[in-house]
């Protein structure tokens, strides 16, 4: 999986988000970012996790850190979701995955005894000046804020 860690500079990348906006790794130049890949919206594990950023974001952007979410699903896939739980932050809709590659969260992945790409859940956070802090590869879904603010 991904052989991104800690003081590596974070991949750039542009990919729009659940509005067709352009979002750019540049535009969170001086911010730290929480970059969280999911595997699927509207899924119970990722709609957990979504949702405790989201009930946590005030205490999030208090430590200075913005969100971003990423997963390959549809532009109107993440519409419905970011409306549906009223999320404070964007989700980009990689579909063609060069953000999800760029950041090597994809690959083999067991379920139900079954084999099968696709996004590992993983959470990059990244620092003012582009570096990654830390990379967070066992994500607890209904307490991620608290992995990120501890």
């Amino acid at each position: 999986m991904t052989t991104l860690k800690e003081g590596d500079k974070a991949p750039d990348f542009k990919a729009e988000d659940q509005d067709g906006n352009e979002i750019k790794l540049s535009d969170y130049k001086g911010k730290k970012l929480v970059l969280f890949f999911y595997p699927k919206a509207s899924t119970p594990g990722c709609t957990a996790e979504a949702c405790n950023l989201s009930d946590n974001y005030e205490a999030l952007q208090k430590k200075g850190y913005e969100i971003l979410g990423v997963s390959a699903d549809s532009k109107k896939r993440q519409q419905n979701f970011k409306n549906k739980y009223d999320f404070k932050y964007p989700l980009l809709a990689d579909e063609d995955k060069e953000v999800i590659n760029a950041y090597g969260v994809w690959g083999p992945k067991k379920f139900m005894g079954k084999e099968y790409d696709g996004i590992h859940r993983t959470t990059f956070l990244i620092d003012e000046d582009g570096k990654i802090e830390e990379v967070i590869k066992k994500v607890k879904t209904k307490a991620h804020a608290e992995q990120i603010l501890e």
